[in-house]
């Protein structure tokens, strides 16, 4: 990356994988900015050329060169906000299988201590959360109980 400027937060990568963290980061400056009506959807909130050009610039300044070639031709902040998320948006059809999986194949016996255990379930429940899909507190007792031993299970 040849910006020479020290970036707010770290650059949109080509590979999609920090995707998430650059779009949370650019909603969260945008808006410290005042700026983030520029990339949303709301006509009532008109926006000035030169607020659009401030978006812009910040937008191209924290993704990666190949990507700031790719959309050379984008000159509206709304139309590249848009053109990135249907390229890179996709995260839920990738996290939520896993996820799933995950919560499946989870068993207390697994861990060595029920510190690591809520970790992982911690860990899952926020790609869940993330893709909309919520655990309930009698899921996660469930969960729990379901899988512990047969020796153990007078706990219960």
């Amino acid at each position: 990356m040849s910006n020479l400027n020290k970036l707010d937060f770290t650059a949109l990568e080509v590979s999609r994988r920090n995707y998430l963290k650059w779009v949370q980061g650019m909603k969260l400056h945008l808006t410290a900015k005042n700026l983030h009506p520029a990339i949303k959807e709301e006509i009532d909130n008109p926006i000035g050329e030169v607020e659009k050009a401030t978006v812009m610039i910040f937008i191209r300044r924290h993704i990666h060169d190949a990507l700031q070639t790719e959309y050379l031709a984008e000159e509206d902040p709304r139309a590249l906000w848009v053109a990135l998320a249907d390229c890179f948006d996709h995260q839920n059809d990738i996290f939520l299988p896993d996820a799933r999986h995950d919560w499946q194949h989870l068993r207390f016996y697994d861990f060595k201590s029920v510190n690591e255990y809520n970790s992982e379930v911690c860990r899952i429940r926020s790609f869940l959360k993330f893709c909309n899909k919520t655990l309930t507190k009698e899921d996660l007792l469930e969960k729990t109980y379901s899988t512990f031993s047969a020796s153990n299970i007078v706990m219960q």
